[in-house]
């Protein structure tokens, strides 16, 4: 089911291009879940192996357009402080004056400037990404994983999105050399997201 039209909906044309009604109704500003949330990343250690870590404290916004999907917008901010992976030296290194400088630059930031519906459940989304006072493009690719009210009458929408970042466009070029050869951590990062936000009334 995508959320501004299906293309095996009753409702729809030929091409799959009319708008579901109930699917429509999901036009509203939303305020994202951090608690039924996750804003999670992957970076390759040692050349060997995978360091999933998450940041806890998060707000955001989505604006849903289900008549012009291309009207649809995000917004969030990450308290770079909350960073975890499961490790307490780590993540104080992460926090340090070798990475993300928490002290200096509290925040990361996403302003969407472009969303695009790519068919079926499948969008795009691209914004600004600021880290470390870098703006840099980033693009999102979400999945829409349906709606549904809660038993607190929340009207809540779910979204999975998945990107990848070189950090060191960002200025986080921190690094050691391994004796048999390569790094200790990568420059590739795998973010992933899962979204939980609800509808405003």
């Amino acid at each position: 089911m995508g959320i501004f039209g299906r293309k095996d909906d009753e409702t729809a044309t030929a091409t799959g291009t009319a708008v579901n009604p109930d699917l429509a109704a999901l036009t509203g500003d939303y305020t994202i879940d951090p608690a039924h949330s996750t804003l999670g990343f992957v970076a390759r250690h040692a050349m060997v192996t995978n360091v999933k870590g998450s940041f806890l404290d998060f707000t955001g916004t989505l604006h849903l357009d289900g008549a012009d999907p291309a009207a649809s917008t995000a917004t969030l901010d990450v308290v770079m402080e909350s960073i975890d992976t499961g490790n307490a030296d780590r993540d104080g290194h992460l926090k340090s004056a070798d990475f993300f400088k928490t002290d200096e630059f509290p925040t990361m930031t996403f302003r969407s400037t472009k969303a695009e519906a790519l068919g079926g459940d499948d969008y795009r989304i691209t914004g600004d990404l600021s880290i470390l006072g870098t703006t840099k493009p980033l693009t999102i690719d979400l999945e829409f994983n349906g709606a549904a009210k809660d038993p607190f009458g929340n009207e809540r929408v779910g979204f999975e999105g998945k990107a990848e970042i070189l950090r060191s466009e960002w200025g986080l070029t921190w690094n050691a050399a391994l004796e048999t050869g390569g790094v200790l951590v990568s420059d590739k990062i795998k973010l992933n997201f899962d979204i939980s936000a609800i509808k405003q009334a």
